[in-house]
C-alpha cells in the first residue's frame, strides 16, 4: 500500500511526496554504484529516464533482479535502450534494465525462440505473470553496450505499474549506495527581456550576469536595472563524491522578495512529457553553443508536471519605485544547496544593445494553425506545434524548401508537402522527402499520392525530394564463399545505405533463416548460430 503526503511550500509551490519503499530493492550490480547519468538529466529532446550505472568501462558484468517479480516485457531494438528487460514487482513498481549484452538462462532461451518464431532481430514481447518468474538477486542478464549507448553501462529505471510514469530511483533508497557532499554548480545566470518594450541593463537581448562569491558561501549577481517584463535562466549541474561526472540537479526553486514563484523537482513524470525539455531550456542558445540554459519562467505556459509556479509563471514585472531581490536555490537529492541573489531595480535608460533584426514576413502563432505555400511546396503547422510565437524564415529555391533553421523547437509533428513534376512514375516509387544538413541527407518516412509527397517531422531546416536508386551494400572482411564455417565463432557482415537507409534485413544459412544481430553504431551484423 502506498501513502500520499502533500507538502505546501509557502504560497503556491507544491511538490507531491510519496512514501516509496526504501529497503525493498537491492542494487542491480555487484560493484560500487557509480553514475554516468542521473534521473532528469537534460538530454537531446528528452529528460533522462533513470540512472546510468558505470560498468567499469567494460561489458560482461552480471545484472541482478532488484526484487522478486516476473519478466513482464522484453524489447530488443537497434536504437534506444537496445536489449531491455522489464521486471514487474508485487509492490506496484517495475524495474527496467537496458543496453544489455544478452539475457541469461530461461530468459535468453525465450528471447531466442521469439527471434526465430518472428524471423526478426527487433522484437517486443509482453509476458504474463507466471511465465518467467525471477527472485531478488537472481542473475537476469549480462551488461553490454547495445542500442544508442555511447559506451558500456547499465541503464536502470523504476516505473509505476499503473501510470507507467518513471520515478527517481533515489526515492527507493538508492541514495545510500552513493555519497554526495558537494553543492550543485551554477556556472552562469542570464537575464531575459521578455517583450519588445523591455530593456535590461541597456540591452534588449539576454545578458550574462557576473557572480561573486560571498562570505556565507552564497553568490551575489550583478544588479539588474530594467523596465517591464523579465525572466532568468541558469546553467547548472551537479557532482557527487565518487563519479566525477557532470550530472543533472534535483531541484530548482526561485523566490521574489522571499516568496516562491517558480520551481521544479525531478521526482516523477510521464514519457509524454519528455520533449518539454526543449521548452525548459533556451533551445536556440543550445543549438548555437551546446549550452543548456534552464529557463526559470514560462512566457507561454506548457504542461510539464514537475514545474510548480504561481500565477506569474516566473515572469517578473519591474515597475517604477519598486526594488526587489530575486533568489535562485539549486539543490541535489542530498540537500546540498547553492544560492544566488540578484538585486533588481527599475530603470528606463535607453538600449545600447538592440534586438536581433527580424528578416521574415511570416509569423507563426503557437496556439493557431499555420499554413505556408510557395511554388510546389507547402508546410502545415497544427496549433501548439511550437511553444512560443516566432517569425518564420520560409522560402523555396532550386527545388529545396528552406524552413527556418533548427533553433526553434517543435513539440509535435508538422507536415511538409511537395509536388513532383520532374520524375517518371517509376522514379517516383523511389523518391522521398529528406532533411538536408550540408552534405548529410536524412530520410524522413514519406507518403505518396500520385505526384504529391508528404512527410511529418519535428525539426525545422532544409528539405528536398531525393531519388534513391542505389541498393544497400553488404560487405564482409573475409569471404566465406564456398568455405566451411563450422569452426567460426563469429562472422561479421557490414550493411549500409547512403540515402533512405536500411528498412529490413534477413540472413540465411543453407536456405534457412538465421538470427543476425545488428549494431547500428558499427553497421555490422553478427549471425547467431
Amino acid at each position: 500500500m502506498r501513502f500520499y503526503l502533500f507538502i505546501l511550500f509557502f504560497s503556491g509551490s507544491i511538490f507531491a511526496q510519496i512514501d516509496y519503499p526504501k529497503d525493498y530493492f537491492s542494487p542491480p550490480l555487484n560493484i560500487p554504484m557509480q553514475l554516468s547519468g542521473n534521473f532528469g538529466e537534460l538530454r537531446p529532446n528528452h529528460f533522462h529516464a533513470g540512472f546510468d550505472f558505470k560498468t567499469q568501462q567494460r561489458e560482461g558484468l552480471e545484472v541482478h533482479a532488484v526484487a522478486d517479480g516476473y519478466v513482464s516485457r522484453i524489447k530488443i531494438s537497434t536504437f534506444g535502450n537496445g536489449k531491455t528487460i522489464y521486471i514487474t514487482h508485487s509492490n506496484g513498481y517495475t524495474s527496467v534494465y537496458g543496453h544489455l549484452q544478452r539475457a541469461t538462462a530461461a530468459i535468453e532461451y525465450f528471447i531466442k525462440n521469439t527471434h526465430y518464431a518472428d524471423k526478426a532481430f527487433e522484437i517486443e514481447m509482453y509476458l504474463k505473470p507466471g511465465e518467467l518468474v525471477v527472485k531478488k538477486g537472481q542473475i537476469i542478464a549480462i551488461s553490454g553496450n547495445t542500442g544508442s549507448s555511447e559506451g558500456p553501462h547499465l541503464h536502470f529505471e523504476f516505473r509505476d505499474n499503473i501510470t507507467e510514469n518513471i520515478i527517481n530511483p533515489m526515492f527507493f533508497g538508492f541514495d545510500k549506495y552513493m555519497k554526495d557532499t558537494k553543492k550543485p554548480v551554477i556556472s552562469s545566470v542570464y537575464v531575459y527581456p521578455l517583450d519588445d518594450e523591455t530593456v535590461v541593463n541597456q540591452s534588449k537581448r539576454p545578458l550574462l550576469l557576473n557572480l561573486s562569491l560571498q562570505k556565507d558561501g552564497t553568490y551575489l549577481a550583478d544588479k539588474v536595472v530594467a523596465n517591464g517584463k523579465i525572466g532568468f535562466g541558469i546553467n547548472t549541474f551537479d557532482y557527487d563524491d565518487v563519479s566525477f561526472d557532470k550530472n543533472g540537479v534535483f531541484k530548482v526553486q526561485t523566490f521574489n522578495n522571499g516568496t516562491p514563484d517558480f520551481g521544479y523537482q525531478f521526482d516523477t513524470y510521464s514519457f509524454d512529457e519528455m520533449r518539454y525539455v526543449n521548452a525548459l531550456i533556451d533551445y536556440s542558445r543550445y543549438k548555437k553553443t551546446q549550452q543548456r540554459i534552464q529557463k526559470l519562467f514560462m512566457w507561454n505556459p506548457y504542461k510539464l508536471s514537475i514545474i510548480k509556479t504561481d500565477e506569474t509563471n516566473g515572469v517578473l514585472t519591474v515597475r517604477p519605485n519598486l526594488t526587489s531581490v530575486y533568489r535562485i536555490e539549486v539543490s541535489d537529492f542530498y540537500e546540498n544547496k547553492t544560492i544566488v541573489s540578484i538585486p533588481i531595480k527599475y530603470g528606463s535608460l535607453p538600449a545600447i544593445i538592440a534586438q536581433e533584426p527580424i528578416v521574415s514576413k511570416y509569423f507563426v502563432k503557437a496556439n493557431n494553425d499555420s499554413n505556408f505555400t510557395k511554388e510546389n511546396m507547402s508546410v502545415f503547422f497544427p496549433a501548439r506545434t511550437f511553444y512560443d510565437d516566432f517569425y518564420l524564415n520560409f522560402d523555396v529555391k532550386n527545388d529545396t524548401m528552406f524552413l527556418h533553421e533548427d533553433t526553434v523547437p517543435a513539440h509535435t509533428n508538422f507536415t511538409i508537402s511537395m509536388e513532383d513534376h520532374k520524375h517518371t512514375e517509376v522514379q517516383r516509387e523511389k523518391l522521398f522527402i529528406a532533411a538536408i544538413d550540408g552534405k548529410k541527407i536524412s530520410y524522413i518516412p514519406t507518403f505518396r499520392k500520385d505526384s504529391v509527397f508528404t512527410a511529418k517531422t519535428k525539426t525545422l531546416g532544409k528539405f528536398a525530394l531525393v531519388l534513391d536508386e542505389t541498393p544497400p551494400k553488404i560487405t564482409i572482411a573475409n569471404s566465406i564463399e564456398g568455405k566451411w564455417i563450422s569452426d567460426k565463432s563469429i562472422i561479421q557482415f557490414t550493411i549500409s545505405d547512403g540515402l533512405s537507409g536500411i528498412k529490413s534485413y534477413n540472413g540465411y544459412l543453407n536456405g534457412n533463416w538465421i538470427l543476425f544481430e545488428y549494431d547500428y553504431k558499427t553497421k555490422k551484423n553478427n549471425p547467431q548460430f
